[in-house]
């Protein structure tokens, strides 16, 4: 499998990681499209994604979220693979992809999110933001305990950090209306915060949140 995705590596898509600040120590330079078209030939194997990921190369992390069966994917094994996300393409596409359709996912929102490790804390708010966009089903309530989360852990100025939990912010206030008026308050209450951290989050997402556009979006959906 690893000479299959180091065959379809390019220079040009090694590039790309630095450029989008991906640092990977383990990269062939394969494109996500094209890991996706390897993830359609191979089909659902859930052994075969806990044996990619022991390989510890970037792209067959990334099949793993392609090819696992996400029913079988256990509470261990998503707190192991997230102990060992090191850049934000893998964290983001494992919760994009994978951890979010899991049955676990909720549970592992308040327990990464209050973490110190960076992309363990990152993996927490990517995998909210996910769920924002994923989980149909999911009580506004659930949301609600989402934005004191992020409250709580606004003032973490490490990039990647703050980066997922505006994702998260800016989400949660697009899913309806209610918590659009949720998303706002918290949003002015970063603004005036003493933190640097909280206040960058707070501006970016009020901007986006009282924009017209989104305004529209909300309206169209009640």
């Amino acid at each position: 499998m690893l000479a299959r995705l180091k065959r379809a590596g390019t220079p040009h898509d090694r590039e790309n990681l630095t450029r989008f600040g991906i640092a990977a120590n383990k990269a062939f330079g394969v494109s996500v499209a094209n890991v996706q078209k390897l993830a359609k030939q191979l089909g659902r194997n859930h052994e075969l994604a806990l044996a990619l990921w022991e390989t510890g190369w970037y792209e067959a992390r990334l099949l793993c979220c392609f090819v696992d069966e996400p029913a079988r994917v256990t509470p261990a094994q998503m707190d192991r693979w997230c102990r060992e996300f090191d850049n934000w393409g893998v964290c983001d596409t494992v919760c994009f992809h994978l951890f979010d359709r899991t049955p676990h996912a909720w549970n592992k929102v308040e327990k990464w999110s209050k973490t110190n490790a960076e992309f363990t804390k990152r993996g927490g708010f990517s995998l909210l933001a996910c769920l924002t966009l994923h989980d149909k089903g999911a009580s506004d309530e659930m949301f609600v305990k989402g934005l004191a989360l992020i409250e709580f852990a606004a003032g973490d100025d490490r990039n990647f950090v703050k980066k997922g939990i505006s994702w998260a912010l800016r989400l949660i206030g697009r899913r309806n209306s209610k918590l659009n008026v949720a998303a706002v308050a918290l949003s002015q209450r970063l603004v005036a915060s003493p933190e640097p951290a909280a206040r960058w989050i707070g501006r970016g997402a009020l901007k986006e949140l009282t924009s017209p556009l989104v305004r529209r979006q909300l309206e169209r959906r009640r």
